[in-house]
């Protein structure tokens, strides 16, 4: 079936060999149309003809979130009038990176989410609710919806947030799915609680869940399903992906992690010494994109570190599974569906003539998310300034973290730590 694609099916060796086959491929597209791959190609003495297997990749140097902010435009291989739309993910340095997708590139987003849907039992004719923003320039939120155009399903676009409004239309169009950050769901069950709606019988059937982890890493629910769960018996899928991979790892409805496209992605499990990790060893997960016209990637570290699963899943498929993210190169933050680093709130910060002094704080929340505290002192009394640079922050990074005005000398004595160096402007309590 045109969802369920023949090569995740096929035997191990036959995938390679299908993957070594796109990766040639994929070579001489770079070669061709990618000013940095140009470039590093020349610089190492690769020549690509000796890059047959999947294993002589590692002759290649790894490329970062740093080359790619500092080279954005050189990473596209097509003219900007063949750009159809535009995405934008946070970057290491502050601003965000660009990346442009071309028809083919849609297509080939759509058909990504399609077969991860259909991976999670979202079939033809069935209604799901989408409670993730479509717009500002977020790649997923499109992904989401042209995959599920394609394979037929019907969409209620509602954007993030207003539990009133999520619920006026769950029991007015009766979606069988939502996709949603499961956090939310909390949000929505006490809603629904207070004011006395019959959620449980609202028709929902489960819920393909974004950017939190709903899973310990032996795939038993972690404490966040668990609270749904106890509250609501629905089925919570994970779902994991980025902007730069253009491709999700979704588990099917044996929840044994995220399944692996192979027409679609090359995957590396990478040690700190960017060699391959034994079996059942975490490391970063190193990716390839295959197919991309307009911004392919070559042995990109997402910063992720993950472990992956290998033997053949009970619905059939045969590819590789991710288990949940385990945790975050460096401060790498992930908070509600959006990848963040300190550099890029330092940034936003430092915008504010009025802040005399901040800090930032992460830590784990008592359902074992990501919380972002701000703590900032200033002279600005206007009651809408807290309002002013939680909007800024929306506006630059798409989150809105908790913000707390304490006086400047308590935090500058914090900030300011005589047996520190430099400013501790950055706490991980995670």
């Amino acid at each position: 079936m045109e969802f369920y694609p023949s090569i995740e099916r096929s035997d191990i060796q036959e995938i390679k060999r299908f993957q070594e086959h796109k990766l040639r491929e994929l070579l001489v597209y770079l070669e061709n149309n990618s000013p940095f791959y140009q470039r590093l190609f020349k610089s190492n003495d690769i020549r690509i003809t000796d890059i047959r297997t999947l294993e002589d990749l590692r002759k290649i140097p790894v490329t970062t979130k740093n080359d790619l902010q500092q080279h954005n435009q050189d990473f596209f291989c097509i003219p900007g009038d063949k750009i159809v739309d535009y995405s934008t993910t946070s970057g290491t340095l502050g601003d965000p990176v660009t990346f442009g997708l071309s028809d083919n590139d849609l297509e080939r987003l759509a058909y990504n989410e399609a077969i991860s849907f259909a991976c999670a039992g979202i079939r033809k004719g069935d209604v799901v609710q989408m409670i993730t923003t479509i717009d500002k320039r977020f790649m997923a939120g499109l992904a989401y919806f042209l995959g599920l155009r394609k394979m037929g399903a019907s969409v209620i676009r509602m954007g993030p947030g207003i539990p009133e409004l999520q619920w006026d239309s769950i029991f007015r169009y009766r979606p069988k799915y939502l996709i949603t950050v499961p956090s939310f769901l909390l949000k929505m069950i006490d809603y629904a609680e207070k004011h006395g709606l019959d959620y449980r019988n609202s028709g929902v059937y489960g819920a393909v869940c974004i950017g939190e982890s709903i899973k310990n890493q032996d795939f038993t629910d972690n404490i966040l399903a668990q609270k749904i769960k106890e509250k609501w018996d629905i089925q919570l899928f994970s779902t994991y992906a980025s902007t730069e991979m253009s491709t999700a790892f979704t588990e099917c409805a044996y929840q044994q992690g995220g399944h692996h496209h192979p027409e679609l992605i090359i995957t590396e499990i990478l040690d700190d010494e960017g060699n391959p990790v034994q079996q059942g060893e975490s490391g970063e997960l190193t990716i390839t994109t295959l197919g991309v016209e307009a911004l392919p990637l070559l042995r990109f570290k997402t910063g992720d570190i993950v472990k992956a699963h290998y033997e053949p899943c009970r619905c059939g498929r045969n590819t590789m599974r991710l288990g949940p993210v385990i945790g975050r190169k460096q401060q790498m933050i992930k908070y509600k569906g959006t990848t963040l680093y300190p550099p890029a709130m330092n940034d936003i910060l430092n915008d504010f003539n009025d802040i005399s002094c901040y800090q930032i704080v992460i830590q784990s929340n008592e359902i074992g998310l990501d919380e972002i505290i701000i703590k900032l002192s200033t002279e600005n009394r206007q009651e809408n300034f807290v309002n002013e640079v939680r909007d800024h922050f929306r506006a630059k990074l798409r989150v809105s973290p908790k913000i707390e005005i304490v006086s400047f000398d308590v935090l500058s004595k914090a900030v300011h730590n005589p047996s520190h160096r430099k400013p501790i402007t950055f706490i991980d309590l995670r």
